[in-house]
């Protein structure tokens, strides 16, 4: 079933992501992809995320596809310029992808090449806004396509940003433009998350829960303190840090299992993004806790 009408469906659904490697070697790739396509609705391929230069994520979407499995290409707008966006829009289209998530794309001295000049000529508003344009046959310059696209369109939300409000804006924002799913920044409180879905609702959209993998509590603080919009509640700090040596990754996968599955028993957003950044071998595992 092609994604839209998976999230179109009623079911729960449950995406995750692979970070393609730095070079040429898709082996690894290759075998995440395996693990995943059968277990996830849909896998999204980072681009070049934290700014770290690796192979593209329209190659590791044909990977997918070659292998059977249903991609979601991410595109940030830090790197490429209008022309640029456009053009890889349509070769996406015409390799069979039909999935993209929009995104702006983290700061550049963040990465591994800080020389390296952003582009950001569009933000993600504008290249939800560039999708639908295309959609109707004609590009930013006002010019006729031989041949449109047509994609499901997705874009990210934070919703433990503090304050909040500017997240709100840029959401709203998001689904005028035409966004059909959002896929959140991770969360870790519940009842917080809650609140922002009662705020979400009133939008004909689908929510998936950024879940990220805590493999320790050094981690957890690590991006408590590092990462903007995400906030790792004492108790799970606590709960990893008391865990037997050696036992930390079984703990954080016991711990995201239990948020999917309270997530699903209560019916509070529509879907989970599950991210095990470098260990998506125990996504399977994590779907097993959530009793998935």
């Amino acid at each position: 079933m092609v994604f839209r009408d998976v999230l179109n469906s009623g079911k729960f659904v449950v995406t995750s992501e692979v970070a393609p490697p730095k070079g040429t070697n898709l082996d690894n790739l290759r075998h995440h992809i395996d693990l995943l396509k059968d277990k996830v609705d849909a896998i999204n391929v980072t681009d070049h995320q934290s700014s770290v230069m690796r192979f593209p994520s329209i190659g590791g979407c044909l990977a997918i596809k070659e292998q059977g499995g249903e991609p979601i290409l991410q595109m940030t707008c830090r790197d490429r310029n209008r022309l640029a966006l456009q053009a890889e829009l349509l070769l996406a289209y015409s390799r069979g992808i039909r999935n993209v998530l929009c995104l702006t794309g983290d700061a550049v001295p963040v990465g591994d090449h800080k020389e390296a000049k952003g582009v950001f000529d569009l933000d993600s508003v504008q290249l939800l806004k560039t999708i639908r344009l295309l959609e109707t046959g004609k590009d930013l310059g006002g010019n006729d396509l031989d041949g449109a696209v047509e994609f499901c369109a997705g874009a990210i939300v934070t919703p433990e940003a503090n304050p909040i409000e500017p997240q709100l804006i840029k959401f709203e924002k998001k689904v005028e433009a035409g966004a059909e799913f959002f896929q959140t920044q991770g969360i870790y409180d519940l009842d917080n998350f809650g609140r922002f879905m009662e705020y979400a609702r009133q939008f004909p959209v689908k929510v998936l829960a950024g879940i990220i993998l805590l493999s320790s509590a050094r981690m957890a603080k690590f991006m408590t303190e590092n990462v903007p919009g995400i906030f790792v509640p004492q108790n799970l700090i606590d709960e990893l840090a008391a865990a037997p040596k050696g036992e930390a990754l079984s703990r954080g996968i016991e711990i995201a299992g239990r948020m999917i599955a309270t997530l699903k028993k209560d019916a509070i957003c529509d879907g989970v993004h599950i991210m095990a950044i470098g260990r998506e071998e125990v996504v399977p595992d994590i779907l097993a806790a959530a009793g998935m």
